[in-house]
């Protein structure tokens, strides 16, 4: 790249390796061992877009962990909704943190000149899809809950001050991105409260998430902001590798 992956100006353009849906099982050997080491050749960050691991089993995170080691960038990002079916989110965090992730969530970290908040996001719908807090006492939780995600984006990404930054999600905030799949599930795979937030600050230059397997990989909020759906499924049909470069 010309210059110290360590030591970068704040005018330089930094290389974004970022990738989703990696979903590691407990059978997995290294499976990510080379295309890590691979992106750190091409790459100054490596952000994960969730889902990392395929029942956010312990194991399945202590195999990951291994292979973000084979990294010498700064490797960072959120978990996605596959990460808390054992429910313990919190261990798979640790164990990834302790490899040397950086796991975005009441956080915003500055990385080469460049922001990063995330958080993993909720569903919650579109447009006159979207689920509003009324009725149900169950229904208000379920709605607060995509309401306190989007909160904590808007916030991490009101502590950044530098001149770019990138949002790091697992679910969709933006429809453009989710076509391809059933239009029947679109509200399950994102929420419109997540582009509100994003949309609210200038210094927001790309935004990416996965999730959506099925989806379109290019898309942008209603300011205009580019978002990517990084999924890897995605990302290989459109680039023939299973990770994108975003130049920010």
């Amino acid at each position: 790249m010309g210059i110290s992956k360590n030591i970068m100006s704040n005018t330089e353009t930094v290389t974004v390796a970022a990738i989703g849906d990696l979903h590691v099982t407990e059978d997995c050997v290294t499976p990510y061992h080379d295309l890590f080491a691979e992106i750190s050749r091409v790459a100054d960050v490596l952000v994960l877009c969730g889902d990392l691991t395929n029942f956010g089993k312990t194991r399945e995170a202590e195999i990951l962990a291994e292979d973000i080691r084979a990294c010498d960038i700064p490797v960072l990002g959120v978990l996605g909704n596959h990460d808390f079916e054992c429910g313990q989110p919190e261990k798979v965090a640790e164990i990834l943190h302790q490899a040397g992730m950086t796991v975005l969530d009441e956080q915003a970290v500055e990385v080469h000149g460049i922001g990063f908040a995330g958080v993993k996001g909720f569903i919650g719908g579109f447009g006159r899809g979207e689920l509003a807090p009324f009725g149900e006492p169950i229904i208000k939780a379920f709605v607060d809950e995509a309401m306190n995600e989007a909160r904590k984006l808007e916030n991490g990404l009101r502590t950044l001050r530098t001149e770019r930054s990138m949002a790091v999600l697992h679910y969709a905030p933006i429809v453009e991105t989710l076509e391809g799949e059933p239009i029947e599930i679109f509200q399950y795979l994102g929420s419109a409260r997540l582009a509100d937030a994003i949309d609210r600050f200038d210094h927001v230059k790309a935004v990416v998430h996965g999730h959506a397997h099925h989806g379109k990989y290019e898309g942008r909020t209603m300011r205009g902001t580019p978002v990517y759906n990084v999924a890897q499924f995605v990302v290989r049909e459109q680039f023939g590798r299973p990770y994108a470069l975003l130049e920010i």
